[in-house]
């Protein structure tokens, strides 16, 4: 990995920014390796009714239990995460029932162009920031055990293995965490 890129800025999405959502969410479902990356398909993705985007972004820019974060270089988005958390007792997005309140990193997504380039690591360290603020210790996500290059990236910003893993909708999962100051 390289410095971040110039002019790299990671924020939180706005309200009105539902255009952006629903496009950055477009550009990942039609990544090659969204197959091993995406709970939904592009052509799901695509048929999403206008409100159903206006209120995803709405709520990802202003709820206290989901936040979602674009990576910004002069200020063109080449990059997206969401953070959820989920309450004890809670389903998560695979369906398991939370012992726990947990945040969970889903949707991490970074134009090919600037895969390596270090704006995975500062979406990464927004997603910690955001639980760390909610007085979660830590953040997990799951990783297709196919998705070495995701799995690298994933190391390399602190997560390790937990030791958990699972067969969901897309095959194969490994559990990953990082602790949190």
């Amino acid at each position: 990995m390289g410095a971040p890129p110039d002019g790299l800025v990671v924020r939180r999405v706005r309200p009105d920014e539902w255009r952006l959502v629903r496009d950055l969410r477009l550009e990942a479902t039609a990544d090659p390796d969204a197959a091993i990356a995406f709970l939904e398909l592009h052509d799901d993705v695509a048929a999403r009714p206008h409100e159903f985007w206006r209120e995803r972004t709405e709520t990802a820019a202003e709820s206290e239990t989901v936040a979602q974060f674009v990576a910004d270089v002069e200020g063109t988005s080449v990059g997206s995460l969401s953070v959820i958390i989920r309450a004890t007792g809670q389903r998560d997005h695979l369906g398991r029932i939370m012992d726990d309140r947990r945040a969970f990193v889903v949707g991490v997504y970074v134009r090919p162009d600037q895969r390596g380039s270090g704006a995975v690591d500062a979406l990464l360290g927004a997603a910690a920031g955001f639980a760390t603020a909610q007085g979660l210790d830590r953040l997990i996500l799951d990783v297709h055990q196919d998705n070495h290059r995701a799995q690298g990236a994933y190391r390399r910003a602190g997560f390790m293995p937990t030791g958990e893993t699972m067969v969901g909708p897309i095959g194969p999962e490994l559990v990953m965490a990082r602790p949190l100051p």
